[in-house]
């Protein structure tokens, strides 16, 4: 009995490790988080809106937050997103309007107020753009559990990057605290009905 039971401990210690090695591995979009992860995501944080005003989490007490981390210059993750964000929120019709879509940038250097003005304004109107210095990106970021690293793009250019970046979609609570996260491939509809169940 007292093989069996060490046997099956260490089965267990085996499928942990071996999860925590493929979990790595696993493009940053698909990979899982853990409940650890869940419990820490969120945070204080300090931006610059896409109108060029000084914002902090504080800014969007009593709110339910959409969060996405990406870049304006992103060929493909972004705007599949953003679409998904805008298209959730329009499905909630005007019981959505205690939700802000937030997009934060990863790439502060190209993504100015000014350019993310022009750029938010494609996907919803209440999409709220936020950028900051390289060190208040950064911080923002890790508060939210994002990986990111830059680059070098195909001409070589120094203005030519890509900014490889963790891609999932966070709701938050109106207290700021998690709520849920959603993958690329998570229909509008079913992001708009777990929203309903915090409104």
């Amino acid at each position: 009995m007292a093989l069996a039971v060490l046997a099956l401990a260490v089965l267990a210690l085996a499928i942990v490790a071996s999860y925590g090695v493929y979990r790595q591995a696993w493009p940053p979009e698909r990979r899982p988080l853990a409940t650890a992860d869940l419990v820490a995501i969120g945070g204080p944080f300090s931006l610059i809106d896409h109108t060029g005003r000084a914002v902090t989490e504080k800014d969007f007490a009593g709110r339910l937050l959409l969060v996405y981390f990406g870049y304006t210059y992103c060929p493909d993750l972004c705007p599949t997103a953003l679409t998904t964000m805008g298209q959730a929120i329009g499905l909630l019709g005007n019981d959505g309007a205690p939700v802000v879509p937030l997009f934060v940038t990863l790439d502060p250097a190209r993504d100015t107020p000014e350019h993310l003005a022009m750029y938010v304004g494609y996907f919803h109107p209440r999409l709220v753009g936020l950028t900051g210095t390289a060190e208040q990106v950064a911080a923002a970021a890790q508060a939210y559990q994002i990986d990111f690293v830059r680059l070098p793009g195909k001409s070589g250019d120094d203005e030519d990057y890509l900014m490889d970046h963790t891609a999932i979609i966070y709701l938050m609570g109106r207290d700021g605290r998690f709520r849920a996260h959603f993958t690329l491939e998570t229909p509008a509809a079913d992001i708009a009905a777990r929203i309903r169940e915090y409104l």
